[in-house]
This record gives structure tokens, C-alpha cells and sequence, in this order.
């Protein structure tokens, strides 16, 4: 039976990750470092901030000590939340698949590697931020995607906001990544893709692909959770 929904934040419900490619470029030109953006989806795309940074430092590209990685945090957020309020967008079907799922009183939740100052941003701006009943960003686990924390972390917060208790069985998550999925996976959820950032074939463990998230039914969700 489906009892929740949790998204990813990032290419699930806004067009964003554009967004972060070019705030990550913007910081790390400071220090004679740009990032392609075939090679930032190919291998960064999935990372949370503190992960990406640290994983250029680990590869000898950011010539960086990783007590530096606050502060470059600092500033690339600084430079998102700019991009965000002049170029951000919810992505289409979005909306349509949020209203069908309040209406069949679904809880819904997202599980992101993004900042909680940057998810908030952008549902604000786009009056979304009421139909979420939790959130879960970066700054709150240890161990980003493809790690189950974060969606552990979801589920136990759905949890608290509840009387029935949900298992993760009853859980469908929405991923946009394989990093996500892997997380999903791992921590016993169903898993649907939506091809905003990458093709279908790339998404191939999950359950369902779709191209935008308004083809879904319910009878769709419901039926992935018997």
C-alpha cells in the first residue's frame, strides 16, 4: 500500500542543477579550476556540496585544505540563491503531479543533497513549500546518496508526523539520478525516474522511467507498492 512520496529536490522539482554547475564553476574559478559540464553530470551531479568540494581536493584538482570547504560552501550558495531567484524554475508536471497526490492525501517529503536554505528558497517562491510535510537537506547526515541515510532520515520524520507508522515497502521514492536510486534502493523503497537530466537508459534500475512526472496515475503509484 502507498502511505508516502519522497523527492529529490534537484532536476525533480526544479530545474536546478544547471543552476549548481554554474555556482560551482563560479567558485572554483578562483582557484584556475573549471569544471566541464559533461564531467561535472558524469561524476559530481549526485554529490552534496561538502562531497563535491571535497572529492575535487582528494583528486589534487582543488588545490584547497578541506577546512576551506565551509567558506567555499559559503560562497557558492551565495552565488545559487542569486541564479536561483533570476533563472529558477519548477520543472513541468510538477505541479499537476503535487496536486494529485494532496488530493488523494498522500504524505510528501524530499530527501535532497541540496541546502535547506536553497530548497526553501525556491518552494517559497513557487507557493509549494505548504505541501511538503518534511524536509531532509544536506547539512542533516553524514553520508550523502548513494548512502540510504537521508531517506531513512525521511522516513523516520514522516514517522513522527503520523499515527500509522510507515515502512519503507510503502514508500515511493522520485529520483532523477542513479546515485539516488542506489540510495533508494538501499533503503528498501520503490523507485520511479524522471528523465529531466539524464536519458532512460541511464536509469534503467529504476522501476519505472517516466519524461515528466504528470504521466503518473495513481493507479501507477499504487500499484508499484502492492
Amino acid at each position: 500500500m502507498l502511505e508516502a512520496v519522497i523527492f529529490d529536490f534537484d532536476g525533480v522539482i526544479t530545474d536546478s542543477e544547471i543552476l549548481h554547475f554554474r555556482a560551482f564553476n563560479k567558485v572554483l574559478a578562483q582557484h584556475g579550476l573549471e569544471l566541464t559540464k559533461k564531467e561535472y553530470y558524469t561524476n559530481y551531479l549526485g554529490l552534496s556540496d561538502v562531497d563535491c568540494f571535497g572529492t575535487l581536493i582528494d583528486e589534487n584538482r582543488l588545490g584547497v585544505k578541506r577546512v576551506q570547504i565551509k567558506d567555499l560552501i559559503q560562497q557558492k550558495t551565495r552565488v545559487f540563491e542569486q541564479l536561483a531567484r533570476t533563472d529558477g524554475k519548477i520543472i513541468e508536471g510538477v505541479r499537476e503531479f503535487l496536486d494529485m497526490l494532496t488530493g488523494a492525501r498522500i504524505p510528501i517529503a524530499i530527501c535532497s543533497g541540496a541546502l535547506r536554505a536553497e530548497i526553501e528558497l525556491i518552494l517559497e517562491d513557487a507557493g509549494l513549500r505548504r505541501l511538503f510535510d518534511v524536509i531532509v537537506s544536506a547539512e542533516e547526515v553524514t553520508r550523502g546518496k548513494p548512502d540510504p541515510e537521508g531517506f531513512l532520515l525521511t522516513l523516520q520524520r514522516l514517522n513522527e508526523t503520523g499515527v500509522t507508522p510507515i515502512t519503507p515497502g510503502q514508500c515511493i521514492v522520485i529520483e532523477d539520478s542513479h546515485w539516488g536510486l542506489k540510495a533508494a534502493r538501499a533503503a528498501g523503497m520503490h523507485t520511479i525516474a524522471v528523465t529531466n537530466t539524464y536519458d532512460a537508459e541511464q536509469l534503467a534500475a529504476a522501476q519505472r522511467v517516466v519524461h515528466r512526472l504528470s504521466d503518473l496515475t495513481m493507479d501507477d503509484l499504487t500499484g508499484l507498492c502492492r
